[in-house]
């Protein structure tokens, strides 16, 4: 699966995700984008969007987009805070469709 980690999030986590193309937002040259046009473009190109910002997926509409989004919650977005989520992410990667929002805690 093609997957992108949203800016709030460290790029190194893509190392736990084997098998998986990942990429960040910063790391491809979208950093300070606005939140619909940052999903516009995700849509485009990856299969599942993963972030921290609970705003972002207040603000939009998710059923409508060609893309899954994952949303985490953790003490911070530090890498050892978020780090644990990523185990439940492979895990749950094959059942994710598109225009669906998925929340997961350490």
């Amino acid at each position: 699966m093609r997957i992108l980690l949203d800016e709030n999030l460290d790029w190194r986590l893509g190392r736990d995700l084997p098998g998986h193309q990942v990429e960040s937002v910063p790391l491809i040259g979208w950093a300070g984008m606005k939140n619909g046009l940052l999903l516009d473009r995700a849509q485009q190109q990856f299969d599942i969007f993963i972030t921290m910002d609970s705003n972002m997926v207040r603000e939009q509409n998710i059923r409508d987009l060609r893309i899954a989004i994952i949303a985490l919650k953790a003490p911070s977005n530090r890498l050892a805070d978020t780090r644990p989520i990523m185990n439940k992410i492979l895990e749950l990667l094959p059942s994710l469709a598109p225009g669906t929002l998925t929340t997961l805690s350490t």
